[in-house]
């Protein structure tokens, strides 16, 4: 299984980012894939997660209502799109799979697969 995270960048306070995550080597229907964020010297925290087969989605308090997760079936590819960013969501961003029918599924030692990260720097 490989997870492919990409589309991070520097962008100012207010603004909008596009990450995407391609996923091969296995079906993914019995996921959820989820993004993660880290930032220096801050443990890892849960962004939000998808059911890769219903579209069911879970987003942390701190991004609900700017933050919108998707995923395109046909594409393998997951999305995270950002809006109205913030200083304090610069952070490396990391794409997740976890074996589960649910959402909400925050504890990263959960999941199964993990992309490698992608930075996201917003300055103010």
């Amino acid at each position: 299984v490989q997870l492919q995270a990409s589309g991070g960048g520097l962008v100012q306070a207010g603004g909008s980012l596009r990450l995407s995550c391609a996923a091969s080597g296995r079906t993914f229907s019995s996921y959820t894939m989820g993004w993660f964020r880290q930032a220096p010297g801050k443990e890892r925290e849960f962004v939000a997660d998808i059911r890769w087969s219903g579209g069911n989605t879970y987003y942390a308090d701190s991004v609900k209502g700017r933050f919108t997760i998707s995923r395109d079936k046909a594409k393998n590819t997951l999305y995270l799109q950002m809006n109205s960013l913030k200083p304090e969501d610069t952070a490396v961003y990391s794409c997740a799979a976890v074996y589960s029918w649910l959402v909400g599924v925050r504890a990263p030692e959960r999941y199964d697969y993990w992309g490698q990260g992608t930075l996201v720097t917003v300055s103010s």
